[in-house]
C-alpha cells in the first residue's frame, strides 16, 4: 500500500486508532495475499495440461491415450497423497541427520485438516504434481502404466516432500534455508530433482526400439508439433502463478516484488527461445521447432531459482546461457550418451534446473558474484542443488531398481510396436486414424 492509499484510508478513518486501523490494513493484504496464492495455484494447475500436450505432441499417436493417463494420474495420485502423507513430511516438526530427513508430521498430521491454511495446501500440491510429471516425458512410449503409477506414488509421498522440507518451511529446520540457499520458486527443490528422477528412469528403462540401431541415432519425429507449441504456451502462462506465487503474499511491496517476478520469468522464456533457434539454425541450417520451443522452458527452468533475487539484466542473462545449454544438452545426451528422452525433460528441468540454481550465485543483487558478493553464495547454490539431484537420483533408483526386478519397467516389444494405448488401454486417441489389421 503506497503513501497515498494510506493518507486516503487515515482520512477516511478519523477517530480510528491507528492501532486499529493498521491491523485492518494488515488483515487486507493477509486476505490479498491468499487470493493471489489460489489464483496461482490454479495457473499452475493448468500447467498439467500442457505438459500433456507437450508430450503427446512430441510423441507418436499410437501412444497419446497413455500419455494423457499418465498426467491425470499424476495429478490425482499427487493430490491424494501428498494431502495424506507428503505435506506432513515436508513440514514436519522434528528433523534428524541436521535437518535431512523429518521424524514427525506437522501439527495438523499426516491427513491435513487445517481451517486455515488450504491455499497453501492447494499450492504445494500442484507443485508436487509437476516435479512427478516432469519424469513421464523421460520415459515415454515404452513403460508400463502401472509401474510408472507406483513410482508416481513413491515420488510425490517420500521423495519430493523429503527434498522440499530441505528448504520451503523457511526456519531453522529446514538445513538449506540456514545455509543460505536460494531457490524462490524451486529450479532444484522440483525441476532439478524431477529431471534427475527422469535421468534415473531413462536408463534403467532403456531406448524405445528403433532409437540407436547400428551405431546410428535416429529420430523419432513427435507426431503434432502444434500440440507441443500450445502445450509450451501453457506452461509459460502458468509459470508466473509458479514464480509470482512463490512470493507467498501480496500488496503493498509484495505486489511490486511479484511484478518483478512475473517480468523476470517473461524475458528469460523469451531469450531462452530466441537463443535455441538461433543456435539450432546455426548448427542444422534450419531454426528447429522443438528446439525453440524446448528454448523457452529452459529459460523458464532457470530463472525459477533466482527470479525474485536478480534483475531483468540477471534473468536475461540466465535465460541466454539456459537457452543455449539446452540445445547442447539434448545433443550430448541422445547422441552422445545415448539416452532417449523423447521430450528433452533431463536437459530442460534437471539440467537447467541445476545450472538456474548455480547462476543465482552469479547474477544475484545480494550475494551474487557480479554484485561483489564473493563465492559464498556460489558455492552454496552449487552444492545445495548437487544434493537435489544425487537424493532423487538415488532414491529414484532404488524404487526403480525394485520395481524392474519385480513387475518390470517396460513393456513387450509386441506392445511398444502397436502402441501402448491398445495394449495398455484398450483404446486409442485417433480410433479413426488406425486401421485393424488383426
Amino acid at each position: 500500500m503506497n503513501e497515498a492509499q494510506q493518507e486516503a484510508i487515515t482520512k477516511v478513518a478519523e477517530g480510528v486508532s491507528q492501532e486499529t486501523l493498521d491491523q485492518a490494513i494488515q488483515s487486507i493484504n493477509g486476505d490479498m495475499g491468499a487470493l493471489w496464492i489460489i489464483i496461482a495455484a490454479i495457473l499452475v494447475f493448468f500447467m498439467q495440461a500442457g505438459f500433456t500436450l507437450v508430450e503427446v505432441g512430441f510423441t507418436r499417436s499410437k501412444n497419446s491415450g497413455n500419455i494423457i493417463m499418465k498426467n491425470i494420474m499424476d495429478l490425482c495420485i499427487g493430490s491424494l497423497l501428498f494431502w495424506a502423507v507428503g505435506y506432513g513430511i515436508m513440514y514436519g516438526s522434528d528433523t534428524v541427520l541436521g535437518g535431512f530427513f523429518r521424524t514427525s508430521p506437522s501439527d495438523q498430521g499426516y491427513f491435513f485438516f487445517s481451517a486455515t491454511d488450504w491455499y497453501n495446501l492447494l499450492f504445494q500440491t500442484v507443485f508436487c504434481a509437476t516435479a512427478a510429471t516432469i519424469v513421464s516425458g523421460a520415459i515415454a512410449e515404452r513403460t508400463k502404466f502401472s509401474t510408472y503409477l507406483i513410482f508416481s506414488a513413491v515420488l510425490t509421498t517420500i521423495i519430493y516432500p523429503i527434498s522440499g522440507s530441505w528448504y520451503w518451511p523457511f526456519d531453522d529446520s529446514a538445513w538449506l534455508n540456514v545455509a543460505g540457499f536460494v531457490d524462490f520458486a524451486g529450479s532444484s527443490v522440483v525441476h532439478a530433482v524431477g529431471g534427475s528422477a527422469a535421468l534415473v528412469a531413462a536408463i534403467l528403462v532403456g531406448p524405445r526400439i528403433g532409437k540407436y540401431k547400428d551405431g546410428k541415432v535416429n529420430a523419432i519425429p513427435g507426431h503434432n508439433m502444434t500440440y507441443g507449441a500450445l502445450g509450451v504456451l501453457i506452461l509459460w502462462l502458468g509459470w508466473f502463478g509458479f514464480n509470482g506465487g512463490s512470493q507467498l503474499a501480496f500488496g503493498g511491496n509484495d505486489t511490486i516484488a511479484v511484478g518483478s517476478v512475473i517480468i523476470n520469468t517473461n524475458i528469460a522464456a523469451a531469450i531462452g527461445a530466441v537463443a535455441a533457434m538461433v543456435l539450432s539454425w546455426l548448427k542444422y541450417g534450419k531454426p528447429d521447432i522443438s528446439m525453440t520451443l524446448n528454448g523457452a522452458l529452459a529459460g523458464l527452468v532457470g530463472i525459477t531459482a533466482g527470479c525474485g533475487a536478480v534483475n531483468a539484466w540477471g534473468a536475461l542473462a540466465i535465460g541466454l546461457i539456459c537457452g543455449i545449454t539446452v540445445v547442447l544438452s539434448i545433443e550430448f545426451i541422445d547422441r552422445k550418451l545415448k539416452i532417449d528422452d523423447p521430450v528433452g525433460a533431463i536437459s530442460v528441468h534437471g539440467v537447467c534446473g541445476f545450472l538456474g540454481t548455480v547462476l543465482v550465485g552469479v547474477f544475484a543483487l545480494d550475494g551474487g558474484l557480479l554484485s561483489g558478493g564473493g563465492a559464498g553464495l556460489l558455492w552454496v547454490q552449487f552444492y545445495g542443488s548437487l544434493a537435489y539431484i544425487v537424493w532423487a537420483a538415488v532414491a529414484s533408483f532404488i524404487v526403480l531398481f525394485i520395481l524392474k526386478k519385480t513387475i518390470g519397467l517396460r513393456v513387450t516389444q509386441e506392445e511398444e510396436m502397436d502402441g501402448l494405448d491398445i495394449h495398455e488401454h484398450d483404446s486409442s486417441a485417433y480410433p479413426e486414424f488406425t486401421i485393424n489389421d488383426k
